[in-house]
């Protein structure tokens, strides 16, 4: 059956298009046309915008689950609350913790991907830690963080290689490089996070093919002074470095608009990835709640729009969905609705090499979102399913 989509914003590539119509059939899009073309079904978008599916590549759980709470429910229903908000393509992501538990998340997301247990791409495992640095743990359980162990990390990717899809760690670490090289080896894409290195760390391992840094300010060194002298950190480095790719977290409380305005400046939209990172209290009320397994949980607060450590030093990962990355580039920083997309998920689907995703283009994969002048999700269809208003998928 092909869909014929009219009257929408497309933004295609890195342009907006109002002149043309959508084709798609089952889960492949047919063409981005002003020619007509037969179809059987028409969807009216009635003036929203219409983009591609939003790719997720750092987030924790959402809608009260985290998606190491064990079981394949809990992973379903977490990707589930952010795929009603544009969320089509999403890479569960770990923190910190005991093996047990990091190869309970493993094997639970392994039988979930098998099983499509859910409408959402669940594109595989980003394990963030337990490789950090102490100094710059933050939300991170300091309980289980260590320097990289080759016979622990070399059982996990025997075991689970098929599943991880990223690995973050601290370059600075003992065995961090040969650590990176293997991740090299086995097609697992390296990210730098929770670090004090230096410039010339993140050089050594940048020339092994590590070119993206997890969540850009948070948990990282900056320039530091010993004796006078200057040394650049992690932050300096993502910006010399031309081909490094960055994570933004842009749900307005990590980082201020100004910021946000200096990273696009320096890195421009091609090396930017917009991230939520966020963790089980997305879509739920402020008060208390916790990151990570219960039994192994860090407590922390929801307020003012974001999870803190109950002391407040330190935040513990978003409440955001993709929607408000969007709405916070658009309304804060001053990009560009297309470039925010953008950024949200053709370059996500550049870094990972996920082929048919992240553009609406002919031949690649009809994962679409719809919303309005204000970034408000209407409407979401991935894999030739999309949402009534109860939220559930289903094929009309």
């Amino acid at each position: 059956m092909i869909t014929k989509i009219i009257n929408g914003k497309i933004i295609s590539g890195r342009e907006i298009v109002t002149d043309r119509a959508l084709y798609f059939r089952e889960n492949e899009i047919m063409a981005v046309t002003g020619e007509p073309r037969p179809y059987d079904r028409l969807m009216d978008a009635e003036g929203q915008y219409v983009s591609p599916g939003f790719i997720d590549i750092h987030v924790h759980g959402g809608g009260g689950y985290d998606f190491m709470d064990g079981g394949v429910e809990a992973i379903a229903k977490a990707a589930e609350f952010h795929l009603a908000h544009g969320t089509t393509s999403i890479m569960p992501t770990s923190l910190s913790s005991s093996m047990d538990t990091l190869t309970a998340f493993l094997e639970d997301l392994r039988s979930a991907m098998k099983s499509h247990a859910t409408k959402a791409n669940l594109l595989g495992a980003h394990l963030e830690g337990p490789y950090f640095s102490l100094g710059q743990s933050g939300a991170q359980n300091p309980a289980y963080i260590k320097n990289p162990e080759p016979a622990e990390y070399e059982e996990i990717i025997r075991l689970y290689g098929d599943v991880i899809r990223r690995w973050s760690f601290a370059p600075e670490l003992k065995g961090s490089e040969a650590f990176c090289r293997r991740l090299k080896e086995n097609g697992i894409l390296s990210a730098i996070a929770h670090s004090d290195a230096v410039y010339e760390d993140v050089e050594k391992v940048y020339g092994l093919g590590c070119h993206l840094v997890t969540h850009l300010y948070s948990g990282m060194s900056s320039i530091t002074r010993h004796n006078g002298y200057r040394s650049l950190g992690v932050v300096e480095a993502a910006y010399l470095l031309e081909d490094m790719a960055v994570e933004v977290i842009a749900d307005g409380r990590h980082l201020p608009p100004e910021l946000l305005k200096l990273i696009v400046k320096c890195k421009g939209v091609e090396k930017i990835c917009l991230v939520t990172d966020a963790m089980r209290g997305a879509g739920l009320a402020e008060g208390e709640s916790f990151l990570g397994r219960r039994e192994e949980a860090m407590p922390c607060v929801i307020e003012d729009g974001v999870a803190k450590l109950p002391d407040r030093t330190s935040f513990a990962g978003s409440v955001a969905t993709a929607d408000r990355l969007v709405r916070t580039m658009v309304q804060k920083a001053d990009v560009r609705v297309s470039d925010a997309v953008w950024m949200m998920t053709a370059v996500p689907a550049e870094i990972f090499r996920l082929g048919k995703k992240g553009k609406l283009q002919e031949g690649y994969d009809a994962d679409i979102v719809w919303f309005d002048s204000d970034i408000r999700v209407s409407k979401v269809i991935v894999g030739g399913y999309w949402n009534d208003e109860t939220e559930h998928f289903s094929d009309k």
